[in-house]
């Protein structure tokens, strides 16, 4: 039966499917400048969202060439990731332009392990306005354990930051072999610690608590635990948090330059195990 679509038609309607995104000309990036916070934090959520499409396609891809369906094509799929993936890329430019306006993405950019994506970020969910100390950007990040709320009650933290601050800190054990990488080697040397308090007994407390807050089904894990001893993801995941809460203060800080042009009233103080405190320096950026 006729679909009343001729040869012509048909193929003009591919070719049109299958035409490349547009290039991003300097006019249209140009446009970046007039972007604001809310915006901004729109378009990295849109920007994650278009790498997971993008990731899921190319899994799809994957299957079919390796055998899960040998009579597909991938053609398009093949198609419409790269599509997909050059977007992501103008985006980055997009953001990358964007920082550029604010002092403190300059200075994120700056440190390895944060991209314009990640920089952009910060920028559209922190409100330094709102946050007189860089504990209230924790809190807001959900990196204060000492939060707590009641059933019912509007969860204290924002989810999507908090995501942001987990990617920040996977960037930093990304370039935690590199020597430059300061919260990389922020990272290491704290993993370093916990490794060695665990080692001897100093998460006795902690292991016990988690014993009785969690329903511990896997059997190694609840031995580990009931030897007094957290598991190395949980140990890992301290030190992530550790580095990622020395760079947003340092974040803070510049920030409360750029907005108030003083330094914050309350500058942040590393404090170590051993009860010995001291500062460390914003680095260059």
């Amino acid at each position: 039966m006729s679909t009343g679509i001729g040869v012509e038609e048909r193929t003009d309607a591919v070719t049109t499917l299958l035409e490349p995104v547009a290039k991003l000309d300097r006019e249209v990036l140009g446009l970046a400048g007039l972007v604001d916070t809310d915006q901004a934090r729109g378009l990295v959520d849109l920007y994650y969202r278009w790498q997971e499409h993008r990731i899921a396609l190319r899994g799809q891809i994957r299957a079919i060439v390796q055998g899960a369906d040998p009579a597909a094509s991938t053609d398009l799929l093949a198609h419409i990731a790269d599509q997909v993936e050059q977007l992501e890329r103008q985006m980055v430019r997009v953001f990358d332009e964007w920082t550029e306006t604010h002092r403190v993405g300059v200075w994120s950019k700056a440190q390895l392990g944060i991209g314009p994506v990640l920089a952009a970020g910060l920028l559209g969910h922190i409100d330094i306005e709102r946050a007189a100390t860089a504990g209230a950007i924790w809190r807001f990040a959900g990196l204060d354990p000492t939060v707590k709320w009641g059933k019912g009650e509007r969860r204290p933290w924002n989810a999507d930051l908090k995501v942001l601050c987990w990617k920040i800190g996977d960037s930093f054990v990304k370039v935690s072999g590199r020597e430059d990488a300061l919260y990389g080697q922020l990272y290491r040397q704290r993993k370093a610690y916990e490794l060695e308090r665990d080692a001897s007994g100093g998460n006795a407390d902690a292991a016990a608590r988690k014993l009785e807050d969690q329903k511990i089904k896997d059997k190694a894990l609840r031995l580990r635990l009931e030897s007094g001893h957290l598991a190395d993801g949980q140990l890992d995941q301290r030190a992530r948090r550790w580095a990622v809460k020395i760079f947003l203060s340092h974040w803070h800080e510049v920030a409360y330059r750029e907005f108030y042009g003083v330094a914050p009233p309350a500058p942040f103080i590393l404090e170590h195990g051993d009860g010995h405190v001291h500062r460390i320096e914003v680095p260059a950026g």
